[in-house]
């Protein structure tokens, strides 16, 4: 977890990211979900005994950087969250949604992503 908040603090928006390579099919990922929209895919560096990212195929650099015009996309984006969640058994004891905003909030990738997390009983306060 250290290794991502040092990540976070230099990671820069702009350019090519890892998961513009993965929606492009460059880096291969066994996929969860795959649409015209987004595509989901487990993580790499798995917090929780299930860990999966959700990923707009539109390149939106974060949260911060969302428009009006992306209420649906972002929708889209919790929906499939919320069936895969499901699908991986996570509806009986609950899952957590994170999105890291900035280098404070986490985000050491600037492509806008939600982390599901479940499995596992989350701790709270989360930061």
């Amino acid at each position: 977890m250290a290794d991502e908040t040092a990540k976070a603090q230099t990671a820069q928006p702009g350019g090519d990211t890892i998961f513009g390579k993965i929606i492009r099919g460059e880096i291969p990922v066994d996929f969860l979900h795959k649409d015209d929209k987004c595509v989901a895919f487990p993580d790499v560096n798995p917090q929780a005994p299930i860990h999966f990212l959700v990923v707009p195929r539109k390149p939106i650099t974060s949260l911060s950087n969302t428009e009006d015009g992306d209420a649906e996309l972002l929708g889209h984006l919790m929906i499939v969250a919320k069936n895969l969640a499901a699908k991986q058994g996570l509806d009986d004891n609950g899952y957590r949604l994170v999105i890291n905003n900035g280098k404070h909030g986490g985000q050491s990738v600037y492509h806008l992503h939600i982390h599901i997390l479940g499995g596992r009983q989350m701790g709270w306060p989360p930061g």
